[in-house]
């Protein structure tokens, strides 16, 4: 979501006329941030720490901070770093375009856009010129579910669904303007349309329509909340042709009493009849998750439960994260609270468990063959060929060569010969298009 906004907020401000710089020789700086976890709130402060070299060089330069964090932290950022101007929240984001240029014009003015929104607030939407092939859409903003350890709702407002017509039309011209593939974006895709906001149009019904559009290739979408999805969406991955056979569906945990701590409203039984049913409707899906561990008052049973539903699931790939205090959320206030230590050696353990099936799987596509998104070279390269970076249907990532010099946006047809730890090789096979 955070590289949406960023692009956005690129895409606005060049058609306004502004050019994009290189960091030593930037004016003005946006910083998007992110505050679901502890560790990356604490890097914004030390990317403004390093940002401040440049200020203090060009007095005419500054910096705006938007995201989670800047709602968190709101205009406090003006007594710790003077340099920053602008501080801006996801419903203000709309408006940073304007609030830069009124910035720029007065050098004593800061701006504050931290108020939540009742409405989804539409932003200008950048005409003409072309787009990358994969392109990223906001359906719907905030989250209405406050999961005990969740700092979201406090940071991007509770949930407010896109009008099913804009977002279809923003679909429609990106796929004009040479996207190839799309990922619908909310804090909870599932719940799209469920809210007061809604039009009436249920998140099955918008894939259908999206996904018919002439000239989309690959549809995505993210984040799924596993109490919230419908059997429409789940009988839409055997349905609609261009639906991307993936699916990233956090669990968070595999013990009922965890979920039950964590607000999750869903049980492990439920959870993996849901999983059984996207198999029998497309067996050849990618399922992707998220796991805490060492939630307040998890047992050794607890996180055994977890590792249990890992081995039956056998996901592809995970992000998984040790539990941390957020301000302001309930599970900030729970007792029993694992020692950190303990909550390391559980991590490292998953995350073994994680690479070991991830290797598996990955071993278990040589053979196959698979369209690729070509999105850039790679990194493995050698003296005698040149290599190309994409994924397939399922989101892994292929390397393969290839002399043709631009393949950037294209679809190739490879088999896959070679499995390594996260990625495929493949050789391509016919010609791109």
């Amino acid at each position: 979501m955070n590289v949406a906004d960023a692009d956005w907020l690129t895409q606005s401000l060049v058609s306004r006329g502004w050019t994009e710089a290189s960091e030593a020789d930037a004016q003005i700086f946006v910083v998007t941030t992110c505050s679901v976890r502890e560790k990356p709130e604490q890097k914004v402060y030390s990317l403004l720490g390093r940002l401040k070299s440049y200020t203090d060089r060009n007095p005419e330069a500054f910096v705006a901070v938007g995201g989670c964090v800047a709602q968190q932290i709101g205009e406090e950022f003006w007594n710790r770093f003077p340099f920053v101007r602008l501080v801006f929240g996801t419903d203000g984001t709309a408006m940073v375009p304007q609030a830069l240029e009124r910035l720029v014009a007065d050098p004593a003015l800061r701006i504050s856009l931290l108020d939540f929104l009742d409405h989804y607030p539409e932003r200008e939407q950048p005409e003409g010129g072309t787009v990358q092939a994969q392109a990223f859409v906001n359906i719907m903003q905030g989250c209405d579910n406050f999961c005990t350890y969740c700092i979201v709702p406090f940071t991007r407002g509770r949930q407010k669904s896109r009008g099913s017509d804009a977002v279809v039309a923003e679909c429609e011209a990106l796929v004009r303007r040479g996207a190839r593939e799309l990922t619908l974006l909310g804090q909870n895709v599932n719940s799209y349309g469920q809210d007061k906001h809604g039009d009436g149009t249920s998140f099955a019904s918008l894939l259908e329509r999206i996904s018919a559009i002439p000239g989309l290739m690959r549809l995505k979408f993210t984040t799924s909340h596993p109490k919230d999805i419908a059997p429409e969406v789940v009988t839409a991955f055997g349905k609609l042709p261009n639906l991307c056979p993936q699916l990233h569906l956090p669990v968070q945990s595999g013990s009922d009493a965890v979920l039950k701590a964590m607000g999750r409203k869903y049980t492990k039984a439920r959870y993996l009849d849901t999983i059984r049913e996207l198999r029998r409707v497309c067996p050849q899906i990618t399922l992707t998750t998220d796991i805490i561990v060492g939630f307040p008052g998890e047992t050794l049973q607890d996180f055994e439960d977890t590792l249990e539903l890992m081995r039956e699931v056998r996901y592809e790939s995970s992000f998984s994260f040790k539990y941390s205090d957020r301000p302001g959320v309930r599970a900030e206030k729970m007792d029993f609270k694992v020692p950190e230590e303990e909550k390391s050696r559980r991590l490292a353990v998953l995350q073994e468990m994680q690479d070991r099936i991830t290797v598996e799987e990955l071993a278990a596509q040589v053979g196959a063959e698979a369209e690729v998104l070509v999105e850039g070279p790679s990194k493995m390269q050698d003296t005698e060929h040149i290599f190309w970076r994409g994924r397939d249907g399922g989101g892994r990532i292929v390397n393969f060569s290839s002399p043709i010099p631009c393949l950037t946006g294209r679809m190739v047809r490879v088999r896959i010969v070679d499995a390594k730890k996260h990625s495929l090789v493949g050789e391509i096979r016919g010609e791109p298009w």
